[in-house]
């Protein structure tokens, strides 16, 4: 466990910050707060370890620290939705759009309403957002790398 433990408080850093309203909106500069969770995890994987990290186990760190952000955001995310209301604002806002297009079949309407609200919106949401938050966990870590690494002393024959 605590081989991960590093990984899974960047992820869980990853996921709390993301999931905040306000805060998470930085997330579109870059993923800013993944990227930083994977820095977090270098460092504080190369904290615990008297030797320099090698460049794989930063690179998987920072992935797992990713992933796990990806499930803690879209799970509070999805929480959020939930006790917000914000599911029927998001209704209110497609039935504006929806007026708007004209001559849209109803069925059509009604497929569009379905995958952008309640599970499979929390599905397609979850598809897109584990993956992409671990490759920038991975990205972060390769970064945390660079900043953090020790130096590797002398050799003794």
């Amino acid at each position: 466990m605590t081989r991960y433990q590093p990984a899974l408080l960047g992820g869980l850093f990853i996921g709390v910050l993301s999931s905040l309203p306000v805060i998470g909106a930085f997330n579109a500069c870059c993923c800013l707060w993944v990227v930083a969770g994977g820095v977090l995890t270098t460092y504080l994987m190369q904290q615990n370890d008297p030797a320099p990290i090698e460049t794989s186990v930063a690179a998987l760190a920072g992935l797992i620290a990713g992933a796990v952000g990806g499930v803690v955001t879209t799970i509070a995310s999805a929480f959020l939705m939930t006790v917000t209301g914000g599911a029927d604002a998001q209704r209110e806002a497609m039935d504006q759009v929806f007026s708007q297009m004209g001559d849209v079949p109803p069925e059509m309407l009604e497929m569009i309403e379905r995958l952008s609200t309640g599970p499979a919106a929390a599905l397609i949401g979850a598809a897109v957002t584990i993956p992409l938050f671990g490759v920038f966990g991975l990205l972060g870590g390769l970064l945390g790398l660079a900043f953090f690494r020790k130096k590797a002393g002398p050799e003794v024959a």
